[in-house]
């Protein structure tokens, strides 16, 4: 049967577009640092982008599903409509379409096996389960503190290596170190998420960095992780003593002053959905022009 327009626009909603950048500027900047070594690998840098954005949206399916399932979506909610929730998409689709996204992902994942080995399969599998588990599972890594290190892990180091090592087959701390930056990115943007959300989260018991601590606390690491990730081409340029013109990516941090300003000025917490849009933005741009700069 045919989806209808609006089937589809379900569907495009729930997949949460504008997180996607998340996923994709750390392949943008592995693949900008394999081809500045020499090893730019074309079928790799798209299955690892592919695979990155089959993953992010997965893992938005496992959030929708589980926060519903954990009732952690009751009360008025500030942020975009959560599909099942709402009753748009009923649980069982939500659950298939999670498991058809990962199966997705991992069938990308099987090229990048038989290029990269046992590393790759190491990656994949557990971004799937972290994916899962962010939200599910016995003790779900969102609902206890530790969704700013899972993010900073995986969308950062280990998806910029990730993304260098198939491409060029060799592995070097320089990656690593560019890694951070958006690894700390997107770690700004689930801070300013959980402070939209931490009166609910609080309801339904969620313990959150920013319900634990408060959302001056929420704020300040907000505005720590963008300025942290500034500092990191900065960071390269000492360690490797090359490629100055990595810092232009600085730049983009100008668009960060009014978002920085709204984390400790909003009355509401909608007003921090325009400030989720404009980090996803910080982060693109940030990728482009470091990409680019390391180029040069």
């Amino acid at each position: 049967m045919a989806l209808s327009s609006s089937s589809i626009d379900t569907w495009v909603s729930a997949s949460r577009p504008r997180t996607l950048p998340a996923a994709a500027a750390p392949v943008i900047i592995g693949t900008a640092m394999a081809i500045e070594a020499g090893g730019f690998h074309l079928l790799s840098c798209l299955a690892a982008l592919i695979g990155a954005l089959l993953i992010q949206i997965g893992t938005n399916f496992a959030n929708d599903y589980y926060d519903f399932k954990k009732g952690a979506d009751k009360g008025e909610r500030l942020g975009p409509t959560r599909a099942t929730q709402s009753g748009l998409v009923t649980p069982e689709a939500m659950r298939q379409a999670m498991f058809l996204i990962f199966g997705l992902a991992i069938l990308v994942g099987v090229y990048l096996v038989w290029r990269g080995g046992w590393p790759i399969v190491i990656i994949g599998l557990s971004s799937v389960l972290f994916g899962i588990l962010y939200t599910g599972g016995p003790y779900p890594l969102g609902y206890n503190g530790l969704g700013e290190l899972f993010v900073l892990i995986y969308f950062g180091p280990v998806a910029v290596g990730g993304t260098y090592y198939v491409q060029t087959l060799d592995i070097n701390s320089t990656v690593l170190i560019a890694g951070l930056a958006p690894g700390l990115f997107s770690v700004a943007i689930l801070a300013v998420n959980n402070l939209r959300d931490i009166n609910n989260d609080r309801r339904t018991g969620k313990r959150t960095l920013a319900v634990r601590f408060g959302d001056t606390f929420a704020s300040y690491e907000y505005v720590l992780a963008i300025t942290a990730a500034a500092f990191i081409p900065m960071v390269l340029w000492v360690v490797t003593q090359s490629h100055p013109l990595g810092m232009i990516s600085i730049a983009a941090l100008v668009i960060a002053v009014k978002p920085s300003v709204t984390v400790f000025a909003f009355t509401d917490g909608r007003q921090l959905n325009s400030v989720l849009s404009d980090t996803g933005r910080i982060l693109l741009l940030y990728s482009i022009l470091f990409s680019v700069g390391w180029l040069l």
